[in-house]
């Protein structure tokens, strides 16, 4: 590990901190779960409504998993480890979560716009779903 950090850190100090790569993974760890709020910013004033996007997920686990490893191999202490020990259950869920509403929405055979889960008529141009078809065509046998 010394000589990596040779290589990267020559002298060790950069800006006037010491560096070291277990520094720069927490770094990155913290730059990257910062970075979800500007995301989940700029995407709820693009829609004009609250919206948390995937990618915000996807920031929280990354960050939070780069600052449990600073955790874990750097500073080697309780307290930090176990503030992020448990972070990535509820990001790995609300990622899940979101790939299986996104698998739910259902496609306009009209006029091919992606309509949300349970839609009996496209949103788009009011042609009747496959699904609310398929309904029909069961019953009237």
């Amino acid at each position: 590990m010394d000589a990596i950090n040779n290589v990267l850190f020559p002298g060790g100090r950069l800006l006037g901190i010491e560096w070291n790569v277990w520094k720069a993974i927490g770094w990155t760890g913290n730059a990257v779960f910062f970075s979800r709020f500007f995301v989940q910013w700029w995407v709820t004033e693009k829609r004009k409504q609250v919206v948390v996007p995937a990618i915000f997920w996807w920031l929280s686990l990354v960050g939070s998993l780069c600052l449990l490893a600073y955790a874990l191999f750097y500073r080697k202490d309780s307290v930090f480890i176990f503030a992020y020990a448990f972070t990535w259950i509820p990001y790995i869920r609300n990622l899940v979560i979101h790939h299986r509403h996104k698998n739910a929405h259902v496609l306009c055979s009209d006029c091919a716009a992606n309509c949300a889960p349970g839609s009996n008529f496209c949103f788009n141009c009011g042609h009747p779903l496959l699904a609310l078809v398929a309904e029909e065509a069961g019953t009237k046998e």
